[in-house]
């Protein structure tokens, strides 16, 4: 199996992420980031419009990464303005930013923001979930009752760019994430106008199972390689004896 972007070439195929994001960058703009935690999180792409400098920036993921990793970095540069996720528990600036109202949040339950990326992806405008129903996550939304289910209607998520972190990818951009990375990155690809991918390798035409594509080339439009070395989101040391 044939690795590595020096092997590999295809129209798709960028040499940095900084080439990746030219073009494609402008204020005001949303962006659907993929990662869980910071499982899959596209670490270079983020600092890519980091130096970019590219400002009130809406981002939809599930959340913010640490103060000075993954989206936190483009917080504490006060590049973001809106932030739509379902957690912010681990990033400190994050959170000072939302109680001092300089960071509009949207809080969305895990899998209501799951199901509102994979509508975007599908073409589905809205739908309506049972989730959050009778909550202040319902406040001005629209409501309905299915089989005696009071629900709320969500509105789809489409960016106007996504970017994605996966394990491989072929020259046509087809991607194949590894275990975790799986969780919000297929989601958050299939709802960007424009689909960027960080791999950590790319093979050659075919090096990928089609049984293994998780994610179409169709829904990718620029492909990047890199690996970033990431910190441990919470450390935990077992105690010594005694």
């Amino acid at each position: 199996m044939q690795s590595g972007s020096a092997e590999v070439t295809g129209p798709k195929i960028y040499g940095s992420a900084g080439q990746a994001v030219e073009g494609l960058l402008f204020d005001g703009m949303t962006i659907a980031a993929g990662g869980f935690g910071l499982c899959g999180l596209p670490e270079l792409l983020i600092e890519a419009i980091r130096a970019a400098g590219t400002r009130n920036i809406t981002f939809a993921s599930n959340n913010g990464g640490l103060d000075d990793f993954g989206i936190g970095r483009l917080i504490g540069n006060r590049q973001v303005r809106k932030m739509i996720s379902s957690y912010i528990g681990g990033n400190a600036e994050f959170m000072r930013q939302y109680l001092a109202s300089e960071l509009e949040v949207e809080f969305v339950p895990q899998g209501t923001l799951a199901e509102r990326m994979r509508a975007g992806g599908a073409g589905i405008p809205a739908f309506y979930t049972p989730t959050g129903a009778g909550t202040e996550i319902a406040d001005g939304k629209p409501r309905a009752e299915f089989g005696g289910r009071l629900c709320i209607l969500e509105q789809a998520i489409t960016a106007d760019l996504a970017i994605v972190k996966a394990w491989r990818a072929d020259p046509e951009g087809n991607l194949m994430f590894r275990k975790t990375a799986r969780n919000f990155n297929p989601l958050a690809a299939g709802c960007g106008r424009v689909c960027i991918a960080e791999v950590e390798e790319i093979v050659a035409p075919g090096g990928i199972d089609p049984d293994h594509v998780h994610l179409p080339g169709i829904y990718v439009q620029r492909i990047v390689t890199g690996v970033h070395a990431k910190p441990i989101e919470r450390l935990t040391l077992a105690g010594g004896a005694g």
